[in-house]
């Protein structure tokens, strides 16, 4: 007798869905963001219970009103983020963008006063410079890293101090760059600034368009090169890794300066963007407090998974909370509420293991409940592969014994 043998359905879109890493990433996410909103409508409803829901609503919309500005203050913890979420696929811990941060910017600063270029070539040197600037910041703790096995979070964060007190020093001592009566630095000239994208009111420019490319060819090189496959290797594995022969110190190194070098484009991002004054340009102010862009930075790449295209979303979430928070105070609530409601939306992101787990069984349930039977397989059937070892069959007898 002939035996015929019925291939399985093939899995549902929906089924593949629930499944994807993609997914479950997605739902911790909206869950930590709900679970933020939540707590902060608490807090305003115990500060002024009769504006709670009206500030809730503006830090919800208030960001559309000033779109332009989100995508501005967006780009700087654009680079940060992907700073941070980079290292992190190599197993690294890189805290130190805001010291990267910083160096980018002092080094952009230089160029685009210490240099004089054409205006077509200046603010492309610049934005150069700061990329470089924030690469040698972040190569000093990798090759502690890798050649004195010194762990990145110490060295990292101690070049966070170091880079601040540096910059500031050296900008103070500049009399180009820095104007004492006003105790910060001088307008850059028009040429070093980024070109605008023409809104009306706004620092907006093209480096918004930068962030996203950098970020899209980041996540090209992640998961299509045979570099980025070995960095997520390192990751998941030193010890693995480096038996398959890849270079575990070499690729550290290069981890934490790539990683340097996008913290440093953040810096220079946010310094050489135009200002909505004619004749005038964003300015640094030398007073010993790091860069908050750069811790930023790190709940940015936590919400965005550490994966370079959702970092470009949750860039723009909390840019866009940010801005909305601020047009709060009309109702009488602190800007300082926006911080709250980040960092308990990153407290709640630390149990994204747990919520992913929580939300993909329901959904597993709820599939596994309306899922019809295919062709040829019965209830008897399911039942035994549930109970029975996958290396076991009905009779009783293992694969390997057969």
């Amino acid at each position: 007798m002939q035996n015929k043998t019925i291939p399985p359905s093939k899995p549902s879109l929906f089924h593949r869905l629930i499944h994807s890493k993609g997914f479950s990433a997605f739902t911790a996410a909206l869950m930590s963001i709900f679970l933020g909103f939540v707590f902060a409508f608490l807090i305003m409803a115990f500060a002024s219970p009769d504006n709670a829901l009206s500030g809730l609503q503006m830090m919800l919309i208030g960001g559309f009103k000033r779109l332009a500005d989100v995508f501005y203050f967006a780009t700087p913890i654009l680079m940060t983020g992907l700073a941070v979420g980079f290292a992190f696929k190599m197993g690294l811990f890189n805290i130190g963008a805001s010291g990267q941060y910083t160096m980018g910017m002092f080094f952009a600063l230089y160029v685009g006063f210490m240099w004089d270029l054409p205006a077509g070539i200046h603010w492309v040197a610049c934005v150069i410079a700061g990329m470089i600037g924030g690469l040698l910041w972040g190569l000093i703790p990798g090759i502690f890293k890798s050649l004195l096995n010194v762990h990145e979070v110490i060295t990292s964060i101690m070049f966070n101090y170091i880079g601040m007190y540096l910059v500031d020093m050296l900008i103070q001592g500049n009399g180009v760059m820095y104007v004492s009566s006003k105790t910060r630095t001088a307008y850059l000239p028009a040429s070093a600034q980024l070109p605008t994208l023409g809104i009306e009111h706004s620092n907006a420019n093209i480096s918004i368009i930068l962030a996203i490319i950098i970020a899209i060819l980041l996540y090209i090189v992640l998961n299509k090169t045979t570099f980025g496959y070995e960095l997520r290797a390192t990751g998941f594995n030193k010890n693995a890794s480096t038996y398959a022969g890849m270079n575990g110190k070499r690729n550290i190194i290069l981890t934490m300066g790539i990683a340097g070098a996008m913290a440093g484009l953040g810096g220079a991002f946010a310094i050489l963007a135009p200002s909505t004054i004619m004749g005038s340009s964003m300015t640094y102010e030398p007073i010993n407090v790091i860069a908050a862009n750069g811790f930023n930075g790190i709940a940015v790449a936590l919400l965005g998974s550490n994966n370079p295209l959702g970092i470009i979303f949750s860039a723009v979430f909390i840019s866009h909370i940010q801005r909305g928070g601020t047009l709060a105070s009309l109702y009488g609530y602190k800007p300082e509420i926006i911080d709250i409601v980040i960092a308990v939306i990153i407290y709640f992101s630390a149990f994204a293991m747990l919520m992913n787990t929580t939300v993909v069984a329901f959904f597993k349930k709820l599939f596994m409940r309306k899922q019809p039977l295919s062709s040829g397989e019965t209830s008897k059937e399911i039942l035994a592969e549930k109970i029975l070892p996958k290396d076991q069959d009905t009779s009783g007898t293992t694969k390997e014994e057969a």
